[in-house]
């Protein structure tokens, strides 16, 4: 991957907190952050290891230990929050009607947000995705719990103000309680329904919207795409959590920076 252009950086780094120098004059000078996020992309983008990182970019320590710090710093999120602040006004988000699904990440290490589902041990990434099919909530979860229970912590997620108007999925979230939970919010659930159900909910009509949601997994090949995300090589639940937030940002500035 290319590093950030400058209209991308100009964009991001209002998100990054400054940290002023000490007022002694003492200590080493801070590295740039433009080239530590630089470094941390590499890592996205290519799957490799921190201490593989090219010398072209700041001490692997140093891109690691200031990973760590803008986790803790929600930086990731707010990039993405401000993007997706910006783009209604471009008409390239849409909360009419979004799309939600989760998917299996196999899990090498890491005990947290980790479990054993039916395809081994690892994590779920529960995504949600605009009408244009743009990421616009992430969440990650031990792979053992049912997705449908991850739709509320999902929504808490967004990097949007509002609300999906229509949140559609398949079989798997076809339930009346949470249907009751999402009419509560003023979000209508549209799934298709389960085989077993005796009394059906939806009609025709709003299960059209259904045969969109080729959108929400090709927004899920957008993310196999960064090759730190293929596998889950992360020890904390939160490390993954931030590599997938950065890569949402990515597919967010593409849209116009």
């Amino acid at each position: 991957m290319a590093d950030l252009t400058d209209a991308q950086w100009e964009r991001l780094a209002p998100t990054i907190p400054v940290v002023p120098r000490r007022s002694d004059g003492k200590g080493r000078p801070r590295v740039d952050n433009r080239a530590v996020l630089n470094g941390i992309l590499w890592v996205l983008c290519s799957g490799a290891r921190w201490k593989d990182l090219p010398e072209r970019y700041p001490p692997y320590q140093t891109c690691h230990r200031r990973f760590q710090e803008w986790i803790d710093q929600g930086v990731f999120e707010r990039m993405a929050q401000d993007l997706a602040a910006v783009l209604p006004e471009q008409d390239q988000i849409d909360l009419s009607e979004c799309f939600i699904d989760g998917s299996f990440v196999e899990a090498k290490k890491g005990r947290q947000c980790r479990g054993r589902g039916k395809d081994g041990k690892g994590s779920t990434l529960m995504l949600i995705v605009d009408a244009n099919g743009l990421p616009i909530g992430v969440h990650v979860e031990a792979a053992h719990r049912h997705e449908r229970t991850q739709v509320q912590d999902t929504l808490v997620s967004v990097f949007t103000d509002e609300v999906p108007e229509r949140l559609i999925g398949d079989k798997a979230y076809d339930s009346d309680g949470l249907d009751a939970d999402l009419a509560e919010q003023q979000i209508a659930m549209i799934a298709p329904h389960r085989r077993n159900r005796k009394r059906k909910t939806q009609d025709g009509r709003p299960l059209r919207r259904a045969k969109r949601r080729w959108k929400v997994e090709r927004a899920f090949a957008w993310l196999q795409n960064y090759r730190r995300l293929v596998v889950r090589y992360e020890r904390y639940g939160v490390n993954v959590l931030g590599f997938v937030q950065l890569a949402c940002v990515l597919i967010l500035l593409r849209q116009g920076f």
